[in-house]
């Protein structure tokens, strides 16, 4: 048997409004080459995304777009992503654009945008918190499945208070409240790793940075997008981090693209000599 080296990087990117920051996108996808690339607010309906230029930039997509709001993407170095699933199970009411699921290089990949929930008390955070209870219900599922799989997404919720520059400011906000915090630790208690954590346990490491009080020039970030790998995943994480680099360019994000690179190697039966 030989050994057919390769590895997978997969990125979650809120690219806050793809039609205005497409140039960002296209810079950033040629200059970093992720193999996979999950997107949340597009801010444009189906018929308003960039397919043209990302395929022109070597990628296929699939997206489920919505007006002004939300709107989720997978896209894939050189192939297209197969869709699994469009919409979180749980609510058939639910018109709101934020999850979308893809198998590419055999991996299931899940792409999520979880509510806010600002401001809170409300029914901003009802909803936020029944979303989050609808994502928990739904990857017991696929982790049960024995499949790979990464929940790769803006999760917006602050794990814990090494994840931002400083709770004093935030302690209202729907980002950092206890119901909030609980819905993610038992997300992860399924058994899931947060590969970014994972990577760099003791670090201060951020991927959003709002546009107010010079929080980007000062480092007053939070992290809040986040890649979790299932159980036969996670041993195969060689690398995490986060491109700061996009969020210092002109007219960014808040956040910057999190990325994970996955060892998947696979065996390859070798040539049988005469």
């Amino acid at each position: 048997m030989g050994l057919m080296k390769k590895t997978l990087k997969i990125a979650t990117f809120n690219i806050n409004g793809i039609r205005t920051r497409l140039p960002a996108l296209l810079a950033w996808l040629e200059r970093e080459a992720p193999d996979v690339v999950c997107l949340q607010e597009l801010k444009t309906i189906d018929s308003g995304f960039p397919i043209e230029e990302i395929h022109a930039a070597g990628y296929g997509a699939i997206w489920h777009g919505q007006k002004s709001w939300n709107g989720v993407a997978i896209l894939a170095h050189g192939t297209d992503p197969i869709e699994a699933r469009r919409g979180l199970p749980g609510a058939d009411d639910d018109t709101q654009s934020r999850y979308l699921e893809a198998a590419v290089e055999g991996v299931l990949v899940a792409c999520l945008y979880l509510p806010n929930g600002n401001p809170q008390p409300g029914p901003k955070f009802d909803y936020k918190l029944a979303w989050f209870e609808r994502l928990i219900r739904h990857a017991q599922g696929l982790y049960d499945s024995g499949h790979p799989v990464v929940l790769a997404g803006d999760y917006n919720v602050i794990p814990t208070d090494e994840d931002i520059y400083n709770t004093r400011s935030w302690l209202k906000d729907a980002l950092l409240q206890p119901e909030s915090r609980d819905c993610y630790r038992r997300l992860l208690a399924q058994g899931w790793t947060d590969a970014l954590r994972a990577r760099h346990p003791d670090e201060r490491i951020y991927t959003f940075w709002d546009y107010f009080r010079q929080h980007w020039q000062t480092n007053s970030g939070l992290r809040i997008d986040h890649l979790l790998l299932s159980a036969d995943l996670a041993p195969k994480l060689r690398d995490a981090g986060v491109d700061r680099w996009v969020r210092g360019e002109p007219h960014a994000s808040d956040h910057a693209p999190t990325w994970v690179v996955l060892d998947t190697a696979r065996k390859t039966a070798g040539k049988k000599g005469k």
